[in-house]
C-alpha cells in the first residue's frame, strides 16, 4: 500500500468522526495543528493527526507551551459534552428548567463540577435557562454556547466555562 492510499485509507476511517466534529479543532496540538492550522475537510484533520503524533513533538508542545499547547493540566473532549447533551437535549432542558435532576448531574460530572460547586452550578443554569435553550429549535451548539456564556458570567463558576467547548 502506498501513501496516497495509506491516506485515503485513514481518511475514510476517520470520516465519521470528523464529520461529527466538523469545524473543531479536534486532532489536539503539536506541529500538525500548526501545519495545518485553518484547513478543513478530511485529509488536513488525518495528516495534521499524524504529525502531531509523530517524533514527539505534541509531547514538547504540552511541556514548553508552545505550537497550540498548553499547560493547564486540563485535557478536555467537546464530542462526549455535545454527544451527552444531543442525547438528552429534553430531559436536559426539563432538569435545568427546575434546577435538578440526574442529567443535570451528569452534566456536571461531564465538566468536572467540583462537589462544593454543584449547587451554585444548578442555580445559574436554572436561571440562566432562557439564554441556555434560547428556543425550541435550540442546537447542541446552541446550548453549548449558551451554557459556556452563563458560566462565564458566574464569578464562582467562570473556571468552568472553558470546559465547555
Amino acid at each position: 500500500m502506498n501513501f496516497k492510499t495509506s491516506v485515503l485509507a485513514l481518511a475514510i476511517a476517520a470520516l465519521p468522526v470528523a464529520s461529527f466534529a466538523a469545524g473543531e479543532n479536534n486532532v489536539g496540538c503539536g506541529l500538525g495543528s500548526s501545519i495545518f492550522n485553518g484547513q478543513s475537510g478530511v485529509v488536513p484533520q488525518v495528516l495534521a493527526a499524524t504529525t502531531n503524533g509523530t517524533s514527539g513533538n505534541q509531547t514538547f508542545g504540552i511541556t514548553s507551551g508552545t505550537l497550540g499547547c498548553t499547560q493547564d493540566g486540563t485535557v478536555r473532549s467537546s464530542v462526549k459534552l455535545s454527544m451527552f447533551i444531543d442525547g438528552n437535549m429534553e430531559r436536559l432542558a426539563r432538569d435545568m428548567s427546575r434546577g435538578s435532576g440526574e442529567s443535570m448531574d451528569s452534566l456536571a460530572q461531564l465538566i468536572n463540577v467540583k462537589q462544593e460547586d454543584k449547587a451554585r452550578f444548578f442555580q445559574v443554569a436554572k436561571v440562566n435557562f432562557g439564554q441556555i435553550y434560547a428556543s425550541d429549535k435550540a442546537t447542541v451548539q446552541d446550548v453549548m454556547a449558551g451554557l459556556r456564556a452563563a458560566l462565564a458570567s458566574d464569578a464562582a463558576l467562570a473556571g468552568y466555562s472553558s470546559a465547555v467547548i
